[in-house]
């Protein structure tokens, strides 16, 4: 990702206290290995060894994937409260941030994106054995490079029209089992692309060209996620503004709250909300 980026100010790697740092800042559930503190765009998880005990066993994949056991001691987990918080994260435009539960603190791991979730057969906390929910997730830094490395068609291979019906149905893709291990690179792309088809060339802030072309010709300008502080990952197209790289680090390092607004007004003039 370009730059230096402290989601929610946590640093990679960081030690924090989990009662003062996050439940002191933003509330939530204090206890479990999810929260969801009411009035944040914010998704807690939190992993580590004590999970053993209840058949969790989360772990990372040689492909980069890190699978994570939804919530549920007992009996079968349900696609819900939540592990649906998780499914849905990208959606409803909240981040997803992932904390290593350490002896009497937390250690951050990283922001990570939604990408698919299979069911895996594995004891509870009676030892009985049970559905598991497995949360198959990327680092949101890997699916921002994946999808910035790849050139959008320029120009665009189909219409603005089909583009956005594309960019919609990635962008509502409904959290399943059966999803391909590729779709949040994907859909990513389909959002990215036809945002930027969208905007003709132009900042949708500003309203000035696009500082250069890119290698294939294409106006280079930034998807911006308004209804998150990162970018990246799959979003409503209808709340994800193209933006030249001035206006960009300015919605992220300028009056934030203010340029939000300015930008969701905006977005009711080019998107029907």
């Amino acid at each position: 990702m370009r730059g230096i980026w402290m989601p929610w100010g946590f640093e990679r790697g960081h030690i924090y206290n989990r009662r003062r740092d996050i439940h002191g800042r933003f509330k939530g559930q204090e206890r479990g290995g999810i929260a969801t503190p009411a009035g944040y765009p914010i998704v807690f998880i939190f992993t580590g060894l004590g999970g053993l005990d209840h058949g969790y066993s989360d772990r990372w994949r040689p492909d980069g994937v890190f699978e994570y056991f939804g919530e549920g001691q007992k009996g079968d987990m349900k696609l819900s409260k939540g592990n649906l918080a998780i499914a849905e994260h990208a959606v409803r435009g909240k981040s997803l941030l992932l904390f290593n539960l350490l002896a009497n603190t937390i250690q951050f791991e990283d922001e990570m994106v939604f990408e698919n979730y299979h069911i895996e057969r594995a004891p509870d906390s009676h030892g009985d054995m049970r559905d598991a929910i497995v949360f198959e997730l990327r680092r949101l830094e890997e699916v921002v490079d994946a999808t910035e490395s790849a050139l959008p068609a320029f120009p665009p291979a189909a219409s603005l029209d089909d583009l956005r019906l594309a960019a919609m149905a990635a962008a509502k893709a409904a959290p399943s089992s059966k999803m391909t291990s590729a779709t949040v690179y994907e859909r990513s792309r389909k959002v990215r692309d036809y945002v930027l088809a969208r905007c003709g060339g132009k900042c949708e802030h500003c309203r000035k060209d696009a500082p250069f072309l890119r290698s294939n010709g294409s106006p280079y300008l930034e998807p911006h996620h308004i209804r998150r502080l990162s970018d990246g990952g799959p979003d409503d197209p209808r709340f994800v503004i193209a933006l030249c790289p001035n206006c960009h680090r300015e919605a992220h390092f300028g009056d934030v709250v203010g340029l939000r607004q300015t930008h969701l007004a905006k977005m009711k003039a080019i998107e029907v909300l």
